[in-house]
């Protein structure tokens, strides 16, 4: 019943910026670490910015600097700050979260569908 749902992706032009959101939604007791990926097509997935339950974060050296990780636990939402953005940010981005459903349940990790961001030069 857990869903991630990732929105706000789109097409912007290079030095732009977009906002992507992660609504986390379901059988929720507890939401932990939560993450951004992103995929280009032919390429791995790769780990782009991550924080921990106590706000913490970590970035990709590619994005350090550009982009803001942050979420607000109230709302069960993570945000992915984008700026300055350039081509190779192009991808599909994907939220990943470590949920408990209850409070007897282990932590699982969930991915949303994705979002798609393309940047133009």
């Amino acid at each position: 019943q857990v869903q991630l749902v990732e929105s706000g992706g789109g097409l912007v032009q290079a030095g732009g910026s977009l906002r992507l959101s992660c609504a986390a939604s379901g059988s929720i007791w507890r939401i932990d670490a939560m993450a951004w990926y992103r995929q280009a097509p032919g390429k791995q997935r790769e780990l782009v910015a991550s924080i921990t339950g106590g706000s913490s974060t970590n970035y990709v050296d590619s994005v350090k600097g550009r982009f803001t990780i942050d979420r607000d636990n109230g709302k069960k939402t993570m945000y992915l700050q984008m700026s300055s953005l350039k081509p190779e940010d192009t991808a599909v981005y994907y939220c990943n979260a470590n949920i408990r459903a209850t409070w007897s349940e282990p932590y699982r990790e969930y991915w949303g569908q994705g979002t798609q961001v393309t940047v133009s030069s």
